[in-house]
């Protein structure tokens, strides 16, 4: 239910929305549909490139995830909350291509003989793409110390740039469980000077 204090026209964080538009493309208008691809298509595949890190499966994906919004937006019974359900969309769908995946990695164990070709060289694109090739491992390690929660509230809060309202509703859980494990996570980040130090480098 929404709190009353919610002004219309306004999101779960307060900012400016897109409802006049949901309302339009769930009423059958294309253009208005358009209008909001237009406006979170950049962000939904910056989502989707920072799990996947294939750019080709990334750009498969982020179209999928529009088709399915497309075809489900009808059902959508408040526009206000068309960005958690955005993404609440595009959480699905990489799982299901996660998953997809692991399931022909195990497959390819049982079944492809080793192959004993040459392994790409990996140093190319000069020492910008090296730092940040050294920025995404590290972070990558330290989401495997994180619990599956705790890792999704971090990447939703800071890489996707949702607030704490929008993450309990794309993720399905209460204010206060997201709070827990953004803490956590949180406080496991700061205990990682190196990376810490890392991520200072970057934005000097």
């Amino acid at each position: 239910m929404r709190m009353a204090v919610m002004q219309e026209g306004t999101d779960l964080c307060g900012r400016v929305d897109k409802a006049a538009a949901v309302r339009r493309a769930a009423a059958g208008d294309r253009e208005a549909f358009e209008e909001l691809m237009d406006a979170y298509h950049r962000r939904i595949f910056a989502m989707v490139y920072s799990r996947i890190t294939s750019r080709m499966d990334a750009e498969d994906i982020t179209q999928e995830i529009f088709v399915r919004a497309f075809q489900g937006v009808r059902s959508l019974r408040d526009p206000e909350l068309f960005k958690p359900w955005l993404y609440r969309i595009a959480l699905n769908a990489i799982n299901d291509f996660l998953r997809k995946k692991r399931l022909r990695s195990i497959f390819t164990l049982f079944t492809r003989e080793r192959d004993d070709g040459e392994v790409p060289d990996p140093i190319r694109g000069g020492s910008d793409y090296l730092e940040r090739k050294e920025f995404w491992t590290r972070l990558n390690e330290f989401f495997s110390r994180l619990s599956p929660s705790e890792r999704e509230v971090f990447r939703l809060k800071f890489l996707d740039g949702l607030c704490i309202r929008e993450i309990a509703e794309v993720m399905e859980k209460n204010e206060s469980t997201i709070k827990t494990h953004l803490y956590r996570a949180v406080e496991k980040f700061r205990r990682e000077s190196d990376l810490s130090g890392f991520l200072k480098e970057e934005k000097a």
